[in-house]
């Protein structure tokens, strides 16, 4: 195991908050110069650190503990029944991993779902440096898991897959496809290959129970929330 003790972190100043308005955020990095190595990433990712771009980073806010970082036990995972009837509704989709790459088919359907679904967002208005840097990045555990029908993208699902589960980088899917509720189905989709592959859990990112957008995510049970270092059960 990695000697996380070691390691060095650098902490932002503080900054607006991207989730509450009325508050400061500081964020902690992992020291860029690391490699990113997908045992670290893991064993980071047990006390709440998530990836974006080529960053490791959590919050570390003085005044506020909102962002809870948040995972399924895929084995323990139960659907619901509007789970189920999502399940079913998007049957007919094939998905296939992919590397993570530039295209204008990739670009296309992210910006449009950026400009329908998250105009009010601190990633508006799109451009295409912003999803190289953010999604494309060239890391040996990332996937583009693409959600098709009949050769149509329909969603894509960025995942990294680390030795102790699945982690939900990022997804974006085709805004007139509502009916499908594709952000819940590719939850779902990831939930099961967890399982598929042995690994114990798909981490989900922060949960922020004052955040509308962050509720989703206790919708799916049992979910573990990482309090007080430790992971426990949502009751």
């Amino acid at each position: 195991m990695t000697e996380l003790a070691r390691l060095k972190f650098y902490a932002t100043q503080a900054h607006p908050c991207s989730y509450l308005p009325t508050e400061q955020a500081t964020t902690l990095f992992l020291d860029p110069s690391q490699p990113m190595d997908a045992q670290v990433y893991a064993e980071l990712s047990e006390v709440g650190f998530r990836r974006s771009g080529d960053h490791l980073y959590r919050p570390h806010c003085q005044n506020c503990s909102a962002c809870v970082p948040a995972r399924l036990p895929a084995a323990d995972f139960t659907p619901n029944r509007q789970q189920r009837r999502i399940h079913s509704r998007n049957a007919d989709l094939q998905v296939q991993a992919a590397r993570p790459t530039f295209s204008e088919e990739y670009y296309d359907l992210y910006a449009r779902y950026i400009e329908q679904r998250h105009a009010d967002g601190d990633m508006y208005p799109p451009n295409r440096e912003q999803f190289s840097t953010f999604l494309v990045r060239d890391l040996p555990f990332s996937r583009f898991y693409e959600f098709r029908l009949d050769g149509r993208l329909l969603a894509v699902a960025v995942t990294d897959v680390l030795p102790n589960g699945l982690s939900a980088v990022y997804t974006f899917y085709d805004p007139d496809e509502e009916h499908r509720s594709l952000g819940r189905y590719a939850i779902l989709w990831q939930i099961a290959e967890t399982a598929r592959l042995g690994l114990h859990a798909l981490y989900l990112g922060y949960w922020i129970k004052n955040c509308r957008k962050m509720n989703y995510k206790t919708q799916y049970r049992p979910i573990e929330l990482f309090v007080n270092q430790r992971w426990v059960i949502l009751t």
